[in-house]
């Protein structure tokens, strides 16, 4: 869904220079420092994220094959034939019944423990859907459909999808079949609103500041009392990039980070949960920004998606590792840079995906800025928001 992510460490301050428009009183001369850190190779972070992703995918393949057996069951297969026809999400393991809903029961364990989530309060992650719409007329008149599980790789050329025979069925990823695919995934929605609670726990116990969007610090600032100004998106659009037919919807968050009141950095993670297709302009009139958290007139965005196999701990301890070594030195300091260079390199392979960034945001935008990658716009505007 979202624009081919490319790295390119060191040059993100170079491409941040033509935003200068988007604060011209200020420069980018600190970027660097925001960027230090240390060896991010002895991070576990990066050898957990393969970890995590390794048993997300066997934890779906496993739940594909349960769920493909089982449609041996004429009465279960037409139960889930309807519940897809009339549901672009089906969650499988709630309609699942005996033995069938043990097993998925046990997948959706192993997908909330991998990615660091507390399964019992996130409940069933595993989803079924319908690969494409246009699958929906063989579905329609009982042709028996196969059933693959999600993968999060962009590049990927094959799929795999299983019959209730047990047989395999390899079919090209960029081109849906005529034949009916169900695919099993990650309820994104669900497993981000999760894992940003972690995330936001994770930071705060990690000694960077963070809040829940659209929330008053419980101890505001004096100009804060009687309201505060925050910085509201009016329209967001994300750039066309092909993908293959399997992966679904993205689910997009964004990192917005600053100096907060007491000089030390501050992340505060914002789920987008709208913002689900590329090459469609949404106007979520959503506030961005809250500025009674900060000191200085100005904050970063760091846009990312989430493909399924973040852990959401790992990621908060990675990025608190490099931003509790950055001090306030009575000048705003850009932290994009620090935030990108945070995550381990292999991250980048697929998932979490950075979309695009937006650095030195102020109060006082409004209008429409487009991102350092020139992957996404934003329209933003100052907006009040009063006490009651």
């Amino acid at each position: 869904m979202r624009p081919r992510p490319t790295r390119r460490r060191g040059t993100l301050t170079a491409t941040a220079a033509t935003l200068v428009a988007f604060c011209a009183v200020q420069t980018l001369s600190a970027a660097a420092t925001a960027s230090a850190a240390p060896d991010r190779a002895a991070t576990p972070a990066a050898h957990s994220r393969s970890v995590t992703k390794a048993a997300v995918t066997s934890a779906q393949d496993r739940a594909a094959r349960d769920i493909a057996r089982s449609l041996g069951d004429s009465s279960w297969k037409a139960r889930l034939r309807t519940a897809a026809l009339k549901s672009a999400e089906v969650s499988v393991t709630d309609q699942a019944s005996g033995a069938l809903k043990t097993r998925l029961a046990a997948a959706d364990r192993d997908i909330a423990e991998a990615k660091g989530l507390n399964a019992a309060k996130t409940g069933s992650l595993l989803q079924l859907r319908l690969g494409d719409a246009s699958m929906r007329a063989s579905l329609s008149t009982g042709e028996e459909p196969w059933v693959a599980a999600a993968v999060s790789d962009d590049d990927l050329t094959t799929v795999t999808a299983y019959d209730s025979a047990g047989q395999a069925h390899v079919l090209d990823a960029k081109t849906p079949p005529s034949h009916p695919v169900y695919v099993v995934d990650v309820d994104g929605t669900k497993a981000l609103a999760a894992g940003l609670d972690v995330m936001r726990q994770e930071l705060v116990k990690a000694g960077v500041e963070s809040a829940a969007p659209q929330t008053v610090t419980s101890t505001p600032s004096a100009a804060a009392a009687a309201g505060f100004w925050t910085t509201k998106i009016t329209s967001v659009h994300l750039n066309n990039d092909e993908e293959p037919w399997i992966k679904g919807k993205a689910e997009i968050y964004t990192l917005v980070s600053g100096f907060g009141q007491d000089g030390k950095v501050r992340v505060d993670p914002v789920d987008m949960p709208y913002l689900d297709n590329d090459g469609t302009t949404y106007r979520p009139n959503q506030i961005l920004v809250n500025w009674s958290y900060y000191k200085y007139n100005l904050a970063d965005a760091v846009m990312m998606e989430e493909d399924g196999s973040t852990n959401y701990r790992d990621l908060a301890k990675a990025i608190a590792g490099i931003l509790i070594t950055i001090l306030d030195g009575g000048a705003y300091i850009p932290l994009v840079n620090a935030i990108l260079d945070a995550i381990p390199d292999d991250w980048w392979t697929d998932d979490p995906d950075y979309v695009d960034s937006w650095y030195t945001l102020a109060q006082a935008n409004k209008g429409t800025y487009t991102g350092a990658r020139g992957n996404g716009t934003m329209t933003v505007e100052p907006y009040f928001v009063s006490q009651l």
